[in-house]
């Protein structure tokens, strides 16, 4: 007997999993974007002094890519999902650019095997926080504020330069961003499940915002990690 009800929970749940794979098929394609662009950049003495050794150039970088992330967050539900789209690779190759100054601080091994234990640590929170049930907003507020408090320590120790404070900023920076990745994989579903099936055009647009919040937090933790792992031989 045909049973309607069954059927349209099926396709809902067959729709969540495919905005879901989009999801991270674009963090991926984002990631693989940003990789190469500092892997060219890191490895050529020429394209480093453009854009590592020159100040003004790296710092004009620096700026766009905070623009960049604003524009898009700010105005997603503004903008179409393929400019979405298209500002989201952007950044994702500008903010390689910048990423490529590791390449002259630690070693490739390093950097590789750092990205392996990100690659780890980030699929398992991301599978919880997608699999669990729990409403995880209490512990996103949480979080934010928490990575607020560590933007305001990192700035002070720039100044101050206190090894005790800079280490305690790094474990706190892997603890936030994973607890980050496991709340942004949640608030993703939950994201879909309110805005529903029917309009093609914001599920896209939740696939794009849902890969630039899960870059970020792939690549902070990256940073952070590379951070204790790293060391150039």
């Amino acid at each position: 007997m045909y049973d309607q009800n069954a059927y349209e929970v099926s396709s809902s749940k067959k729709a969540l999993a495919a905005c879901i794979v989009n999801v991270y098929w674009w963090m991926t394609f984002a990631l693989f974007i940003s990789a190469l662009a500092a892997w060219m950049v890191g490895t050529s003495e020429k394209l480093a002094r453009i854009f590592i050794g020159n100040q003004p150039v790296f710092f004009l970088l620096i700026i766009a890519e905070f623009v960049l992330v604003m524009a898009i967050s700010a105005g997603i539900n503004k903008m179409s999902a393929s400019t979405a789209t298209a500002l989201f690779i952007l950044y994702a190759a500008m903010n390689g650019l910048t990423l490529s100054v590791i390449f002259l601080t630690y070693s490739m091994n390093a950097i590789m095997v750092t990205f392996a234990v990100t690659g780890g640590t980030f699929a398992a929170m991301a599978a919880i926080g997608s699999v669990t049930q729990k409403d995880l907003t209490s512990l996103g507020n949480l979080l934010f504020m928490a990575l607020i408090g560590l933007i305001i320590a990192s700035i002070v120790n720039l100044f101050w330069s206190n090894g005790t404070l800079y280490t305690i900023c790094t474990y706190a920076g892997v603890l936030i961003f994973v607890g980050l990745t496991a709340y942004d994989a949640n608030k993703i579903k939950q994201m879909y499940l309110n805005a529903g099936t029917d309009n093609e055009e914001m599920v896209r647009k939740i696939a794009v915002i849902g890969a630039l919040s899960l870059y970020l937090d792939f690549i902070n933790l990256f940073l952070y990690l590379l951070r204790i792992f790293g060391r150039r031989d």
